[in-house]
């Protein structure tokens, strides 16, 4: 349900919860159950009311705390009407069945499913003529509904009653979940800048030594030093000469984005393979600090991974603009999952970034596995002197750990824009804490072509968003 629809059902109850004081809580002729069911209603949506509040104000650990807690609320008052309910169930049966025994003649013992103290053994299961009591033998208000031996009646069926209870709860709780798409949503750092390549900046600092004058005919004897030294102390600094970003706005980050968006890493999980080569701390985490460094944008504190089933729960205007896709073995899809990864790179303006890490197999899985998702787009070698490799970072040449499918990056360009880039040459491998033992120039390119494709996934999705909105 959208945050609107539930700022208006909760003022609309408010006349509600105004009325319900009025006619019920100060008026005691009125029966006590709608007093409390009353109460329950509103519980439910002012708590929601509540979380859409404290999601509008973006305080997203209070929202989770009230979440949390608001859950308990609700199952522990379920459990206080459970027990109500049963409550009245054993004294309605205990009533019919009282009266259904003053009013029978027959003296075969049939069992009395309300009175705690009858013998199980003692009655007739099955007696020569249904009678209308063995309607009550099944209800769950009976307490007699299953043989107890020595044990309390009362005591087994409050247990089965708060089992079951519990389980239905939980089960209720995924159910409702599930019926609601289980919807996350991706929203990038609010912000703005320029797509330009990063400033490198050299300062040339000229420093001019003293200047001795020496009689060469003194009997002192001094080291003549360098006339006139000039020192030429050279350091490349890398800086911001401008803000990285996209779009109108403060602070780095996207036009498109939102004030507690941040950049995330998320690694798709599929069947068949190792999907989770290099994954998390390591690995992933180290390029997603990188880019945070160096492109000053909020970044999250964790990588993440989803399933490609799970690429639906993010909805239209709100997915990930990048995920990230590696392995060395199979490559293992169903047709339900290359239709969610085909809407997700077309209709949903994702981004796929694939990495080959470790054989000549995964990149025939991969490229076979791209002409199930994209039949239509073929894919083509992307030059260095694209976008996707000079902003922000210049590119001279693909760096790779090893060229397990080649030595050049293969993309699939479509409607003006790359929907998948592919690295042939185990980029992950190079993000990891050891950088797979290459060479600082090789593990730093890595990190600028990493920082360049996610920055060109966000960017483009940023522009596509801003263009919805003129729209």
């Amino acid at each position: 349900m959208p945050n609107w629809a539930h700022i208006i059902l909760g003022l609309l109850s408010l006349p509600f919860a105004f009325h319900w004081l009025r006619n019920t809580y100060f008026d005691e002729s009125k029966i006590q159950t709608q007093r409390w069911l009353t109460a329950t209603v509103l519980y439910v949506v002012w708590w929601q009311l509540l979380l859409v509040l404290l999601d509008t104000l973006i305080l997203d650990s209070a929202r989770a705390n009230v979440a949390r807690w608001g859950t308990v609320g609700l199952f522990g008052i379920g459990l206080l009407w459970l027990v109500w309910w049963i409550e009245r169930a054993s004294v309605h049966y205990r009533q019919v069945s009282a009266a259904t025994e003053s009013g029978s003649s027959s003296t075969t013992a049939i069992w009395n499913p309300l009175d705690l103290d009858a013998s199980f053994y003692a009655v007739q299961w099955w007696p020569p003529r249904p009678t209308p009591i063995l309607r009550y033998m099944r209800h769950p208000g009976n307490p007699n509904v299953l043989p107890h031996g020595q044990r309390s009646r009362k005591l087994d069926q409050s247990f089965l009653a708060l089992i079951t209870y519990t389980f239905a709860f939980l089960l209720l709780a995924l159910l409702f979940a599930q019926v609601g798409g289980c919807r996350e949503i991706y929203e990038m750092p609010a912000g703005g800048g320029e797509q330009k390549q990063l400033a490198q900046v050299v300062k040339i600092k000229k420093v001019i030594r003293k200047k001795y004058i020496i009689n060469p005919l003194s009997s002192i004897i001094f080291a003549v030093p360098p006339i006139d030294e000039v020192q030429l102390q050279l350091t490349e600094i890398t800086k911001h000469a401008y803000q990285i970003g996209q779009g109108e706005g403060k602070g780095a980050g996207f036009s498109g984005g939102t004030f507690r968006g941040k950049v995330r890493f998320i690694r798709l999980e599929y069947s068949g393979g190792d999907w989770d080569q290099d994954y998390g701390v390591g690995g992933d985490l180290n390029m997603l600090l990188e880019y945070g460094i160096r492109t000053q944008h909020k970044v999250a504190e964790r990588t993440e991974s989803r399933t490609i089933s799970q690429l639906d729960n993010f909805p239209l205007g709100k997915s990930p603009p990048l995920v990230y896709m590696t392995g060395q073995q199979n490559i293992s899809l169903s047709n339900s999952e290359v239709k969610t990864l085909r809407e997700y790179l077309t209709d949903k303006h994702g981004m796929l970034f694939g990495d080959n890490g470790g054989s000549r197999h995964f990149h025939n899985q991969f490229i076979s596995m791209m002409n199930r998702v994209l039949p239509n787009v073929k894919p083509v070698p992307i030059p260095l002197d694209d976008v996707i490799h000079r902003i922000p970072y210049q590119i001279p040449y693909l760096p790779y750990v090893a060229p397990h499918g080649g030595k050049e990056a293969l993309g699939w360009y479509k409607d003006g824009r790359w929907l998948a880039y592919y690295h042939p040459g185990d980029i992950g491998d190079a993000w990891s804490d050891g950088h797979a033992g290459v060479s600082a120039d090789i593990w730093e390119s890595c990190y600028r072509i990493g920082t360049n494709v996610t920055f060109y996934a966000h960017s483009e999705y940023s522009k596509w968003l801003d263009a919805q909105k003129k729209d």
